[in-house]
């Protein structure tokens, strides 16, 4: 499972499209006045005002060249403040093996850009925008995780070790071998690097394995692989 397509709402969406476009540079693949879609290396990230409610804030994490950590760093340093969590900007990951770095984009949103050598393909020359590979990781936060999860699991989207779904701890759901993950969870969690906690908030999630994963401004959860499975 990849994730191939996503959907978030805003309601900056001008600042928006001149932070990720202007100012990172990712290829702008379609807008108009109530929304803007760009490419995040093979996938998709659109952010839309429709109906947006409140301020609506999410975690999601992209994807980086396996060698290219500290270049990407510096590249993302001349853009933006790196968020500092105990007086570092970074982070590694021992069990993945993996550096990870954090920045607030203009909706307040906590972004990722994650090197995972154990998953990831390496890159040659200096690192640029093609150098972002793909969506790496997204968090959906749901009021029942356990039940979330079953339903997720049902059209083949399982947790990361086949450990069993909390309802009090993240659930990383997807293929580790892939290192691409929907982060389960449920409100009150705090992101890391951030002074943010989880809340809920509409999304829209397309995958590869043609999967579609909707949370509504209702906060209903809606799974579509052939059929129409409600929570």
């Amino acid at each position: 499972m990849e994730i191939k397509s996503l959907t978030l709402h805003t309601n900056n969406l001008k600042k928006m499209r001149e932070f990720y476009v202007d100012t990172f540079g990712f290829p702008l693949l379609m807008e108009d006045e109530n929304s803007f879609r760009i490419g995040i290396g093979s996938s998709e990230l659109e952010f839309t005002s429709e109906n947006v409610e409140g301020h609506p804030y999410y975690h999601f994490a992209f994807n980086i060249f396996a060698n290219k950590f500290e270049e990407a760093k510096s590249w993302v340093k001349e853009r933006v403040q790196l968020n500092v969590r105990d007086g570092e900007d970074e982070v590694y990951f021992s069990h993945f093996q993996a550096h990870a770095l954090y920045f607030y984009d203009p909706a307040g949103n906590i972004v990722e850009f994650i090197s995972r050598p154990l998953t990831a393909k390496k890159g040659e020359g200096s690192f640029s925008i093609e150098g972002i590979l793909n969506i790496s990781e997204i968090g959906l936060t749901v009021a029942d995780a356990i039940s979330a999860g079953e339903k997720l699991i049902e059209v083949g989207i399982n947790e990361r070790d086949n450990d069993p779904l909390s309802s009090t701890s993240l659930n990383f759901m997807g293929e580790k071998s892939k290192g691409i993950f929907i982060i389960l969870n449920q409100p009150g969690r705090e992101w890391i690097f951030s002074n943010k906690l989880s809340a809920i908030y509409p999304m829209e999630i397309t995958t590869t394995n043609n999967s579609k994963i909707v949370l509504n401004s209702e906060h209903i959860l809606e799974v579509y692989q052939g059929q129409k499975n409600e929570l």
